[in-house]
């Protein structure tokens, strides 16, 4: 049975091309419905262009060779990159992100999928969807590589700068079952950032946090490694880093520069000389695989954790495959029931609180 997914069409920086063409992307690749919203008068046409441009893949336009699962949901308006999400929310109404989270809510989509304004993508899903059932604060998960093969879900990247040890605590739960859930980590290692491993390192938050997580993994609800640092979001350590948003944000952009950097300079080094030249005709295809790992296309976009339903929101930057890897993780999500298992969890939290 198809999953359908809400895609907000004008999100993105060049939208709504990729968004188009990354829709057509998850509907040969994958077994989903793709609501595209916005302004049909605009995207109608440019999905007409789009299918025909991909007629090499074996569509024939009017033909039923191939009929593509690719709607619209009408939209007047939508929020730019340059709008004050607060004050967008207010006054467009009709906006693609909240016509697009409004079928969620009523049942008409299992997902919503965004590469548009994340200030104005979280405080819509949050007026919209509402909070899960225990969930003071939603949380903006990433998703990163490691230097093990394996996926680090890092939370709050951003959603929440001010935080205190409650939310951290339902930080951890959340991102735990969404590692369990949807990446396939059958007892994922959940560690506290710190600025050390020991418990009398930190600042306020950290310290105060970490015996409510380090008490959840007594009972056997989480498995909590304790403190961790920085290093270990890329080196396989631990499967969920918690952290606040103010932290997780920074630690996140400038992981993205670290990424851009290693990618210029290798680019540099590589045409430096001939040999250098020559010895990179020889590796393309290790570069190719390096590159592709740290590729954010690959992850498809943020998880916002917590709110009721799902909600995926992606790199304003998105190409088609970031798009369509952003519809396979929202439908990912909706299947696994992530929802429900963080509701129960968090009940059995509640429950079993020492006083």
């Amino acid at each position: 049975m198809p999953v359908d997914i809400v895609l907000d069409a004008m999100g993105s920086d060049k939208a709504p091309d990729p968004e188009i063409r990354g829709a057509i992307l998850a509907c040969r690749q994958l077994d989903v419905r793709v609501h595209l919203a916005g302004p049909e008068d605009l995207l109608r046409p440019k999905l007409r262009e789009a299918l025909a441009a991909s007629a090499g893949g074996g569509f024939v336009v009017g033909s039923k060779k191939e009929r593509l699962p690719v709607y619209i949901a009408q939209a007047s308006e939508w929020i730019s990159m340059e709008d004050k999400a607060a004050q967008a929310v207010r006054n467009k109404r009709d906006s693609s992100m909240r016509v697009g989270l409004k079928m969620v809510r009523e049942g008409k989509a299992a997902g919503f999928v965004t590469a548009g304004n994340t200030g104005a993508a979280m405080a819509t899903a949050k007026m919209v969807l509402g909070s899960l059932r225990g969930v003071d604060r939603p949380a903006l998960a990433t998703v990163l590589p490691t230097t093990a093969g394996t996926p680090c879900v890092l939370l709050d990247v951003g959603a929440n700068v001010d935080t205190d040890p409650d939310n951290l605590l339902q930080f951890a739960v959340m991102g735990h079952m969404y590692a369990k859930n949807v990446l396939r980590v059958a007892r994922p290692r959940v560690g506290l950032l710190s600025i050390g491993e020991e418990d009398s390192k930190g600042n306020t938050l950290t310290r105060d946090t970490l015996p409510l997580l380090r008490d959840l993994g007594e009972r056997g609800i989480l498995n909590f490694l304790g403190n961790v640092e920085g290093r270990d979001l890329y080196n396989g350590a631990a499967d969920v880093v918690v952290c606040d948003g103010f932290v997780g944000n920074v630690a996140l952009k400038t992981s993205e520069g670290i990424a851009r950097l290693v990618n210029a300079s290798l680019r540099e080094s590589l045409k430096s000389t001939v040999t250098a030249q020559v010895g990179a005709l020889l590796a393309q295809r290790a570069f190719k695989a390096f590159r592709k790992r740290l590729d954010y296309s690959e992850y498809g976009g943020a998880p916002l954790l917590g709110v009721r339903g799902v909600a995926i929101v992606g790199h304003g930057s998105s190409n088609e495959r970031a798009i369509m890897n952003g519809i396979r993780v929202a439908a990912e999500y909706a299947s696994a029931d992530v929802n429900t298992a963080i509701e129960n969890t968090l009940s059995t939290v509640t429950e079993q609180q020492p006083v």
